[in-house]
């Protein structure tokens, strides 16, 4: 199994960044892709942002592309989501989701997820 703890979420204002971060721990080995999602209040969650065990392939969504960066560490099993010119509508609860066969953007292939990290961002 996998465990994951998403931490760096709190209050910022508009326009301003926040990094997320995902730290992952277990056998991670198995996961060939790390995930963000988000879930904002009345709304499904939607997928954000994913990146290769290698680093070497990202995808982002419509939303958040030229905004949000994803990035990972290796060496500390961590995996981060940079955000800059936040916006009020990226309000929600973001999580990180691990996926055993590469980069999706479909959340029903994502295998184990952390417990969410709350960002809010004030207009």
């Amino acid at each position: 199994q996998v465990q994951l703890v998403e931490s760096g979420g709190g209050l910022v204002q508009a326009g301003g960044s926040q990094r997320l971060s995902c730290a992952a721990s277990g056998r991670t080995e198995t996961s060939l892709a790390t995930g963000w999602f988000r879930q904002a209040p009345g709304k499904e969650r939607e997928f954000v942002a994913a990146i290769t065990r290698s680093g070497g392939s990202t995808a982002y969504s419509d939303s958040v592309k030229g905004r949000f960066t994803i990035s990972r560490d290796n060496a500390k099993n961590t995996v981060y989501l940079q955000m800059n010119s936040l916006k009020p509508e990226d309000t929600a609860v973001y999580y990180c989701a691990t996926d055993p066969k590469g980069v999706d953007v479909t959340e029903a292939w994502y295998e184990y997820w952390g417990q969410g990290t709350q960002v809010t961002v004030s207009s």
